[in-house]
């Protein structure tokens, strides 16, 4: 199964039909590009497409976009605060794209190191990979791949904004406030993996 987000709107790839909004029969390439053009230009806010051969529709949606790859983080301190940035007026995980001949879990500790000034960043487990696209100023049609990882964090706290990649803000947050504050005002893909997360470390 795969989530992607379009728009913050949810497109559902599965290989059974899902409970959702709308709901299309994956039939040729015909019906992914249907299923676009309504969670973008529609009022159709989540979509699922299902067909027996999930990995071959993946395959054939991957297509229609140039691929971008990321890393991030989900950074916690010993009591247990997470670890965010403000960009753009939403909160954040600091994430960004990988270089070339970079491991994920490289392009992760680099860029949480950049983007909040914090240094000794220790890595740990892969978390799971989320998925959203965006159109470029060109018109390109981007598929981003950001593959996120759980860090811990024990030193002296060094955090500020990276000013220049319009970071206005870095703070840590904790389970309360993540709720309260982040979500109503943060990504679709950045809620999900912030539970699916604390869903793996409540089992």
């Amino acid at each position: 199964m795969y989530k992607v987000f379009v728009n913050e709107k949810k497109l559902l790839i599965s290989k059974n039909p899902e409970n959702l909004e709308k709901v299309l029969n994956y039939e040729s390439f015909t019906t992914l590009e249907i299923a676009l053009d309504l969670l973008q230009n529609t009022s159709t806010s989540e979509l699922n497409v299902y067909g027996e051969q999930i990995d071959e529709i993946w395959g054939e949606f991957k297509k229609l976009f140039r691929i971008i790859e990321a890393a991030g983080g989900i950074v916690n301190k010993p009591n247990g605060d997470t670890l965010f940035i403000r960009r753009l007026g939403k909160w954040d995980l600091p994430k960004g794209k990988m270089e070339k001949g970079e491991s994920r879990e490289e392009s992760a500790i680099r860029e949480i190191e950049e983007e909040t000034n914090l240094q000794n960043v220790e890595l740990r487990d892969f978390i799971n990979t989320t998925y959203h696209i965006y159109i470029e100023r060109n018109g390109d049609r981007v598929l981003k791949h950001t593959h996120w990882f759980e860090m811990f964090f024990d030193g002296e706290d060094t955090s500020k904004p990276q000013l220049e990649e319009g970071i206005t803000e870095v703070a840590w947050k904790n389970t309360t406030q993540i709720e309260n504050e982040v979500f109503p005002n943060t990504f679709q893909n950045i809620k999900l993996i912030i539970n699916e997360f604390w869903d793996t470390k409540s089992k």
